[in-house]
């Protein structure tokens, strides 16, 4: 061994850790770089973030240095950790909660980044128990919201929620973001997506002001009210909008899409095509549930209920008034489904409305299936989460999925769900 390789740390050139943009979107891919490290050499580099309520989430990978003391996250395999190979953005989508089964979800998006602090060591950190000072350090800032992009709170007759504008005049394309049972405001989506050019209404829905605190049915009408308004909005591109849900939401989503004129373009990920749980009314209409058979509940090993295969037995017992009619949608619809989703089948209930529309000659469907991928596909980079607490059940609910493929698949549907929005609600091929 050279004398190169025996020379401590603090006798070679300064040690560096560099990430690149360190103030950036989070949906932006970073590059992080060690450098001044001997050849040859194992060191750790860990994740660290903090959300709003003080919950820590970490992640750390361990390399090796190549011949000139660097690691290269493009280039250099993480050897072990909390994810293997050839990742750049590993240390991001692999981070997890220090306490079991919290979900990361920023809630403050225009006044503060979520700060993530990485640390390279030039050993095996692993053990916990054990405090080493780190060699090096980097702070990033991830942001939810570009520069420009502007937030109205809305409060507009029973409407309730956060419109984000992106900067200039518009008119711009308008769409409303649902989320599930988590219930409240979740503005995330919406701000990062007004971002890239689109006007995106976060809508509540229950749990959040004057609105009910639980969800007893859903009501079509007031979903059609946040349309009307967000169409009257002088910087809305008209005739109509999108919209893009997730989970329950994907259901009231696909609802939309049924009933409502506005709708022209919608996006559901991992949500049922039938109506689950609680009735669905609109005007004169109402649509009964379909009630889960909770005798095929499976508990994870990590102590998480899985709720997927409550719905399977639902092929065959279908009735008409359950099944949402997505032939009558006069839009286009993007189904969007984690194969390894626990929650729900989703990829069943996806693939029964595509026979569906097929069966009445429509073409205005198409599914994304994603291999591995769980429930809670988000923006790219998003940790994954497995599971996390219900306090409604008592006990965590289980999201599933594979952390590199579910990884990949949010990467790859967020492109496509920009594309699809682009395609089919500007008015012109222009660009954003």
């Amino acid at each position: 061994m050279s004398r190169r390789e025996e020379a401590p740390l603090n006798t070679l050139m300064m040690v560096q850790l560099i990430a690149t943009p360190s103030n950036a979107l989070v949906d932006e891919p970073v590059s992080i770089r060690a450098t001044g490290l001997p050849p040859s050499h194992i060191v750790t580099i860990k994740a660290t973030v903090k959300d709003e309520k003080d919950n820590v989430f970490q992640s750390k990978a361990f390399y090796k240095t190549n011949e000139a003391g660097e690691v290269d996250l493009e280039q250099t395999p993480a050897l072990g950790g909390d994810y293997v190979g050839v990742h750049p953005m590993g240390l991001f989508f692999s981070l997890k909660p220090k306490k079991a089964f919290h979900r990361l979800i920023k809630k403050d998006v225009m006044n503060s980044p979520l700060c993530i602090s990485l640390d390279l060591y030039d050993s095996v950190n692993w053990l916990e128990t054990v405090r080493i000072p780190s060699k090096a350090s980097q702070r990033v800032q991830r942001w939810f919201v570009g520069p420009g992009v502007k937030r109205e709170q809305i409060q507009e007759g029973r409407v309730r929620g956060a419109l984000f504008l992106p900067p200039g005049k518009g008119p711009f394309p308008g769409i409303i973001d649902l989320f599930g049972l988590i219930g409240g405001l979740v503005e995330f989506r919406a701000s990062l997506l007004a971002s890239h050019g689109f006007a995106v209404l976060a809508l509540a829905y229950f749990a959040y002001e004057d609105l009910p605190e639980k969800l007893q049915e859903v009501d079509l009408d007031y979903f059609e009210e946040a349309a009307n308004f967000l169409l009257s909005h002088p910087k809305i591109q008209q005739p109509g909008i999108g919209v893009i849900s997730t989970s329950k939401g994907a259901e009231i989503g696909l609802a939309m899409a049924c009933y409502l004129k506005q709708v022209i373009a919608t996006v559901c990920i991992n949500g049922p095509t039938t109506i689950t749980g609680l009735p669905l009314r609109y005007q004169d209409l109402v649509v009964t549930p379909i009630q889960q058979a909770l005798e095929r509940i499976e508990v994870h090993v990590s102590g998480a209920v899985c709720f997927r295969h409550t719905t399977q037995y639902l092929q065959n017992k279908l009735y008409s008034q359950n099944i949402l009619p997505v032939e009558k949608a006069q839009g286009k619809i993007l189904f969007i489904v984690g194969e390894n989703d626990e929650l729900l089948d989703s990829k069943l209930h996806a693939q029964r409305a595509m026979n569906q529309l097929r069966r009445h000659g429509r073409s205005s469907g198409k599914m994304l299936a994603y291999p591995g991928a769980g429930h809670l596909i988000e923006p790219p980079y998003s940790p994954l989460c497995f599971a996390s607490w219900r306090p409604v059940l008592g006990q965590p609910m289980c999201f599933g999925g594979d952390l590199m493929a579910h990884a990949a698949a949010q990467e790859h549907s967020w492109r496509e769900i920009q594309k699809f929005f682009r395609k089919h609600l500007l008015q012109s091929r222009s660009k954003l």
